[in-house]
């Protein structure tokens, strides 16, 4: 059976994530991590992306990405191959190193990209890695909350959408136990009224 078409626009943004095969670890050690936002890098000279977020878990990767000249899938296919081919390379390993194809969902209201973000950002503290977002260092969060620069993402976007001082406002957020966005911190603009309500919790970590 023929895979169903993903729908893809230019600017069309997305919240990927990319599996272990059978959950097993992408990355054994820091080097391993390095070496993927390495690839990531490489890769956004070719295809020309936004990284909005990101999180590298232990067996899987979360990103949020903006597309301009090119799908989701040409760039994955890149980065997931060349990761790949390192991973059985370094390890002698053979076979799949990813699971099937990765997820994609297209972030169609700015809710549920501030929502994504806040997701993606907490999946550290989910698992019990860290008792806090910002302790954990293989996420865009930092760059989110001070003004410790990250070479690899791009938060002045979702910052832009809260209120000032922009960076307490999105870390109250985040870090707030409450699952919708507080109206008192973002802004609201004509795109935001309306807005779909998204749960998130059914979405794979």
């Amino acid at each position: 059976m023929a895979r169903k078409k993903r729908n893809w626009f230019p600017g069309a943004k997305y919240h990927i994530i990319c599996r272990g095969n059978r959950k097993g670890p992408l990355f054994e050690e820091r080097i391993d991590r390095l070496k993927y936002l390495l690839l990531l890098e490489q890769a956004r000279l070719v295809f020309s992306f936004r990284l909005h977020a990101y999180c590298l878990m232990t067996n899987h990767v979360h990103l949020s990405i903006e597309t301009f000249d090119h799908p989701p899938g040409e760039i994955m296919k890149v980065i997931n191959s060349n990761y790949a081919r390192y991973f059985n390379d370094k390890y002698e390993y053979t076979g799949h190193v990813f699971q099937g194809r990765y997820f994609a969902e297209l972030l169609d209201s700015i809710d549920y990209e501030i929502d994504v973000s806040k997701y993606i950002h907490l999946n550290p503290v989910k698992a019990h890695m860290v008792v806090k977002p910002a302790d954990y260092m293989w996420s865009s969060y930092r760059a989110y909350i001070s003004d410790r620069k990250n070479p690899h993402a791009f938060p002045d976007y979702i910052l832009s959408l809260f209120q000032e001082p922009a960076r307490k406002a999105y870390r109250r957020y985040v870090e707030n136990s409450e699952p919708s966005t507080p109206p008192d911190l973002v802004k609201q603009c004509p795109e935001r009224k309306g807005s779909k309500v998204y749960v998130l919790s059914n979405l794979p970590e």
